[in-house]
């Protein structure tokens, strides 16, 4: 189902892939060609990354193949984000900081244009919350860098609900992308994804797997949801993976989860979520392996 706005709809495919660790991939350019020719004969054509990731490395990755494929454009959705000013190597800021202003939001748009040899970027989400946002002025960049045909739509990434509705109110967004996963569970609390639903949009989840955690922690959490989605994999037939993304996609605001490995396996594995049925008792014995106690 597409994400809808007054003028045009923005279609994602129902997982989404994640190039946050692609400089740790170690590919070359012909091995990224095939490994997105891979993700789109999946159904995957959305692919998200951010200025920052990879030491401001990733998207010039991505960008390498493009220039190599340019036919590929074509065939995908541009998810990107911006406003953290990451100290590192390449940047070497005195503190890590946020910038939402139009200045900084402008030239990381144009670089990231640059960086994926792209005429257009089909979402930009604010990373963070700038907690000195000029939401007025932070919009009126969302229009201006809109009508110069730069951003199709934007979204934000991590925001609260009320941090969401201030810049909405200005600027109408596609998305606030979220954390969820069977170890991390704010969002269904903390009144994130009642807002999206409550607005007729789609989340997107990052770090549905949590980062690894689901099967690798050794704390009580991770083990007493392990042990849980264990059996009930058993009983579908499916991977832990596979699990993982169903639980996330069992939620009614129809998320877009973030697959973020190289393996092609494992996107397999995520892309198979679509067909898992997970009834409500299923979906909350992982909810309360997770927080350790039945429901109220």
């Amino acid at each position: 189902m597409p994400i809808d706005t007054a003028a045009e709809h923005l279609e994602l495919s129902p997982v989404v892939a994640g190039l946050w660790r692609i400089t740790e991939w170690q590919l070359g350019v012909p091995q990224r060609v095939r490994w997105i020719e891979e993700a789109l004969e999946l159904g995957i054509t959305s692919f998200d990354h951010a200025d920052i990731y990879g030491d401001y490395r990733a998207e010039a990755l991505f960008g390498e193949a493009l220039q190599a494929s340019p036919e590929l454009r074509g065939r995908m959705q541009l998810v990107t984000k911006c406003g953290i000013r990451f100290r590192s190597t390449q940047k070497p800021y005195r503190i890590t900081h946020y910038d939402t202003s139009a200045a900084y939001v402008r030239a990381q748009v144009e670089q990231s244009l640059r960086n994926l040899h792209a005429e257009r970027l089909d979402l930009v989400l604010i990373h963070r919350p700038d907690y000195l946002m000029d939401a007025a002025a932070l919009a009126e960049s969302f229009a201006t860098l809109t009508r110069e045909g730069k951003v199709a739509h934007w979204g934000v990434s991590n925001h609260s609900t009320s941090q969401f509705a201030l810049l909405n109110q200005q600027y109408p967004l596609l998305t606030n992308q979220l954390e969820l996963s069977p170890l991390q569970m704010g969002s269904l609390d903390d009144g994130t994804l009642d807002q999206v639903q409550q607005l007729g949009l789609r989340p997107m989840i990052w770090s549905p797997l949590a980062g690894g955690r689901l099967f690798t922690g050794e704390d009580e959490q991770a083990l007493r949801v392990r042990t849980e989605m264990s059996a009930i994999a058993a009983r579908h037939g499916i991977s832990l993976t596979t699990l993982a993304f169903a639980w996330v996609l069992r939620h009614p605001s129809r998320p877009y989860p973030i697959t973020g490995t190289r393996r092609i396996e494992g996107l397999r594995d995520a892309v198979a979520a679509l067909d898992v049925q997970l009834d409500a008792e299923d979906w909350y014995a992982i909810w309360t392996a997770s927080k350790g106690h039945s429901v109220p």
